[in-house]
């Protein structure tokens, strides 16, 4: 599996418009794809921005600083508008692509930023990480920021040569699209070992995520709650591990553990990562995915949820179209709407077959993100 490259000499400046978390979910996938790039012999530089520990605005290339805006409110407007000094280090450098990660910031700012990168014979590909995207705007604010972006995000696409997408779009803004799916970096995602010996009385679900609305899982606290008004033994608990994106995330989860008594039945743990996450994984029996993204409007998306899940080698449960898991043994979908979660239908569907995590696993090593991103140089 090698692109056509030599000795290092493709060189991949991957340009993110954010800083990183070490445990963000994100930045894992940055770091995958960056990692799966350098697997098949690519040269690949990291410019993003990021606030320093004293308050300055930057951007870095590496581990160093490109520009340094200072501090303040013109600080903060400058690292919007002002993107000189990256299109001068593309003009220095000669990279053979420019990958960017959208932040749904089409503007005249970052036009101008690609229009002069294309002066260095570049190709230019943005990434789109979920598309379509109006709808995840909600607020007033948000709006505002998306009618700029939806004034400049076509003259924005004409100056690419294509998107990178994870759904099964053909075109996007009138720009052809690559389609591939969410990958895996599988030397960071240990496979579970479940707990061994007397079978089990207590059946553990898991939900990992930052907790937004298309996630759904208020209507799998509905459904447990149904399920324990005519179980009063049930012996179910959900393990929500996470933040909350936003105050109608809390309270969608919050309301319906009051309303059905689930404080027994429903734990929130928060955020955990490494031994502490790897242990939630081998304690439960079955994870859950989106259940909500019909609330987004999206049908059709590759999400990175289902594979950290096939890659830790736990069945699990989602309601959107993912071709890569759609029909596999050990998935269980939902419709996509507001009913609330058959759990009885979970429970079935566990007690049908033992699931090996190893062969859960390795039904997914093409989601590799070495395979993946070979498949963007590929066709570019």
């Amino acid at each position: 599996m090698k692109v056509p490259v030599k000795d290092k000499s493709y060189k991949v400046l991957f340009l993110v418009f954010h800083g990183f978390s070490e445990h963000n979910g994100i930045s894992k996938k940055i770091w995958g794809q960056i990692n799966g790039l350098k697997a098949i012999g690519v040269d690949v530089i990291l410019s993003y921005y990021s606030v320093e520990a004293d308050g300055s605005r930057v951007w870095k290339v590496g581990n160093e600083i490109l520009v340094d805006f200072g501090r303040g409110p013109i600080a903060k407007i400058r690292k919007r508008i002002d993107y000189r000094a990256i299109s001068e280090y593309v003009q220095k450098n000669k990279f053979q692509l420019i990958y960017i990660r959208s932040d749904h910031n089409a503007n005249p700012f970052t036009l101008n930023m690609v229009k002069m990168m294309r002066l260095s014979d570049a190709k230019v590909l943005m990434e789109i990480p979920t598309y379509p995207y109006d709808q995840e705007y909600v607020t007033l604010r948000m709006r505002l920021e998306l009618a700029v972006d939806r004034l400049y995000r076509k003259k924005l696409a004409k100056q690419l040569d294509a998107f990178v997408t994870f759904s099964d779009a053909r075109t996007i803004f009138g720009q052809r699209a690559i389609a591939i799916s969410n990958g895996i970096d599988f030397s960071a995602i240990p496979v579970r070992k479940p707990q061994e010996g007397a079978e089990k009385q207590t059946i553990h679900l898991l939900g990992v995520a930052e907790i937004h609305y298309w996630h759904g899982f208020d209507r799998l606290v509905r459904g447990l709650g149904i399920y324990k008004q005519s179980h009063a033994d049930c012996q179910i608990i959900f393990h929500l591990v996470g933040q909350f994106s936003g105050e109608r995330e809390r309270s969608s989860i919050l309301e319906p553990i009051a309303q059905f008594n689930l404080q027994q039945n429903v734990v929130l743990h928060g955020p955990l990562w490494g031994e502490e996450l790897d242990a939630m994984f081998n304690l439960a029996d079955f994870a859950i995915g989106s259940l909500g993204r019909h609330r987004s409007g999206i049908q059709v998306i590759k999400t990175l949820k289902n594979r950290e899940y096939a890659a830790r080698g736990i069945p699990f449960i989602y309601s959107e179209s993912d071709a890569d898991f759609d029909g596999q043994p050990y998935v269980l979908k939902a419709s996509p709407d507001e009913s609330a979660i058959d759990i009885t239908k979970i429970l079935e569907f566990l007690k049908k077959e033992k699931f090996d995590p190893a062969c859960i696993r390795n039904s997914i090593l093409d989601l590799s993100w070495a395979e993946q991103m070979n498949k963007v140089l590929q066709t570019i």
